[in-house]
């Protein structure tokens, strides 16, 4: 995956899960996120991020 932010789609994908859960998993790192003091899009994941919380080598 080479796009700098995941949409539900990339996490559904690359989880093999379900788009709620993508969803669920999208929005719980995005607050993780925005307690850090980062701003967040809803509906988009920085995919550094996630690749890193999810320890997925690239």
């Amino acid at each position: 995956m080479d796009s700098k932010y995941y949409t539900y789609k990339d996490v559904m994908n690359c989880l093999k899960c379900s788009e709620i859960k993508a969803y669920l998993i999208m929005r719980e790192l995005n607050m993780e996120l925005a307690k850090k003091g980062f701003m967040t899009m809803r509906g988009r994941v920085p995919g550094k991020y996630f690749e890193e919380r999810f320890n997925i080598v690239g």
